[in-house]
């Protein structure tokens, strides 16, 4: 029997070792170091706001470890699960270029890593640098589990900006009381909204103006006179948030970790799933100021937790029992703050945006209320109008399947998607400003799993079209596996005869806020073989459906076709 055993390992090694070498075949490993990493996902007993529960951490951390690497370095992250929970990890803005099998969304690229198991994540970070930050993809674990990781130029290489005394990681949150898990689920159940965060959070502290937490509170000591790098993450579940300093000016320098030209603000608007470095300068008064988080309130039938978390940005010498000046946000619902900062966002340097287009797509994104089907409508259909809330691109909810869509496609497994994800809506009305009928009568949307093939080298356009049938508000979409110019945005139905597009030097990107009642239009070549997961990271409007996915199709020899699977790809 131990002789089996051993000959088990041995195969179980030498298939790694020949995966690894196609790995390095395949161009996914182009030289720089390798960096290792454990993970342990672990339950962790966590107090606050008053109260205790469990919730679920990488290593007993909340937020979890930072992954530190430099530009083209290879990164080893063995993940295993100590949680009775599902888990998977996505390595969030990370090309995974010829690494499809390690971009972590549970049942998209792979079925998830299951209690007492483990899988080792194997990727490059080709080509990028920046901020990063990874987190779970299963359930809304992300509101626990998520982290940064900062990629850095190579040895040798300057910031293309004035370098800063110090750098922060200001990670942006929400908490519930409640077991996230749970209330995913019962809110699924109900058909109706889920219920709002019980506090924001910044590095995981909600600080003062919540109960039980004068000393729950993250601070940063300055120097005056000093120049500081803010590397700003949203890992938040479903709300997207004002970030201000009281009395000192934001210089948006990165986004999506891309550089961009410098643009100097008072605040800034980041949604879920979106990165932003900026620098502040510590040239006021020697006291304390208040680091301040609110929700940006794009949806007008949302309900918001409407008190802000509050960290310190304190300077070295103000006295110990000094109050904050308090920070300055915009009004909860100011499109113009929100539209002033993306008018701001350009590519560092002018870029080659491709003119001509082989694929035009437009999809339009938003809610929608289902027909109640339950014997127990109060119970389940909670929805407006005694419906079921959803969600929905191109009037299609997007539905999980059993296994990962990656494997099937891979294996040629029949019946678990169909390829006939439309390229256009099922009808053109007037999007912005009302349902095609009134409600209830023509807000279903229709249930599957259906994919959109795009051939490698495809040059696409996208238009992203926000949509009234139930309710407007800015969507933060988020691409897998690829980034994308913005060349375009504006408000209500999209023109193309009056629409202005920004070829010349529109921001880089890997999730684009679509405007409350409006529209964006980006582009990007489909140069990445695999399965790529397209979807709004406001995690409810994702459980509703609101979500898609492309397959791009190898192209010509190894260095543009899917490598083999892992050996110890999680099974379902």
């Amino acid at each position: 029997m131990s002789n089996l055993i051993t000959l088990f390992m041995l195969w179980l090694c030498l298939l790694s070792a020949i995966y690894n070498v196609k790995l390095i075949a395949h161009g996914s490993i182009m030289g720089g170091s390798t960096r290792f990493y454990d993970f342990k996902v672990q339950t962790k007993r966590d107090t606050k706001l008053c109260n205790s529960k469990d919730i679920v951490t990488i290593n007993g951390m909340f937020p979890g470890p930072v992954i530190y690497a430099q530009e083209d370095d290879r990164i080893i992250v063995k993940v295993t699960n100590e949680t009775p929970f599902n888990v998977t990890i996505h390595w969030h803005g990370v090309r995974q270029r010829l690494s499809c099998w390690y971009d972590g969304p549970s049942l998209i690229t792979q079925c998830p890593i299951q209690s007492g198991q483990s899988f080792t994540y194997n990727f490059s970070v080709v080509q990028q640098k920046g901020t990063f930050f990874w987190h779970a993809h299963v359930s809304w674990l992300r509101g626990t589990v998520h982290g940064a990781m900062i990629v850095y130029p190579k040895a040798g290489v300057t910031y293309p900006f004035k370098f800063p005394y110090q750098e922060h990681i200001i990670i942006l949150g929400e908490y519930w009381l409640k077991d996230l898990q749970e209330i995913e689920k019962a809110t699924l159940a109900s058909g109706g909204p889920p219920p709002k965060a019980d506090a924001y959070t910044i590095n995981g502290h909600p600080g003062t103006n919540y109960n039980c937490s004068t000393n729950d509170v993250y601070k940063i000591d300055v120097i005056p006179g000093k120049t500081y790098l803010l590397r700003l993450i949203n890992a938040g579940l479903n709300t997207e948030n004002f970030f201000a300093i009281a009395n000192h000016n934001l210089t948006i320098v990165e986004a999506d970790a891309e550089y961009t030209k410098p643009f100097t603000t008072d605040s800034v608007m980041i949604g879920p799933g979106q990165t932003l470095s900026v620098l502040v300068t510590a040239n006021q008064p020697v006291r304390k100021y208040s680091m301040a988080v609110a929700p940006y309130e794009s949806g007008k039938i949302v309900i918001y937790q409407n008190v802000s978390a509050i960290a310190g940005f304190n300077y070295i010498g103000a006295p110990s029992d000094s109050l904050s000046l308090p920070a300055k946000l915009p009004k909860l619902d100011d499109e113009v703050a929100v539209k002033t900062v993306m008018d701001g966002l350009r590519s560092l340097n002018q870029v080659n945006v491709f003119k001509e287009i082989d694929k035009h797509l437009f999809i339009t994104i938003g809610l929608n209320v289902q027909k109640c089907q339950s014997k127990t409508p109060k119970k389940n259909c909670q929805g407006m109008h005694n419906g079921v809330l959803a969600a929905s691109m191109n009037n299609i909810s997007f539905v999980n399947p059993n296994i990962s869509i990656l494997e099937a496609y891979y294996k040629k497994i029949k019946g678990t998607y169909t390829e006939d994800f439309p390229d256009t809506p099922p009808k053109f009305y007037d999007f912005v400003n009302g349902a095609p009928n009134s409600i209830p009568y023509d807000t279903q949307s229709s249930n599957g799993t259906r994919i959109k093939v795009l051939e490698y080298g495809s040059r696409v356009q996208l238009i992203l079209q926000d949509t009234g049938t139930v309710n407007t508000e800015n969507h933060p979409m988020h691409f897998h596996g690829h980034s994308f110019y913005v060349v375009g945005y504006g408000k209500g139905n999209y023109n193309p005869v009056t629409a202005q597009f920004n070829l010349v030097d529109p921001p880089y990107m890997n999730t684009i806020g679509v405007p409350t009642g409006g529209w964006a239009a980006i582009r990007f070549v489909a140069d990445n073989p695999g399965v790529w997961f397209l979807h709004c990271h406001i995690d409810i409007h994702k459980s509703w459906g609101l979500g898609m996915v492309f397959i791009v199709n190898n192209g010509q020899g190894e260095l543009e076709s899917l490598p083999h699977p892992p050996p110890d790809l999680p099974q379902c």
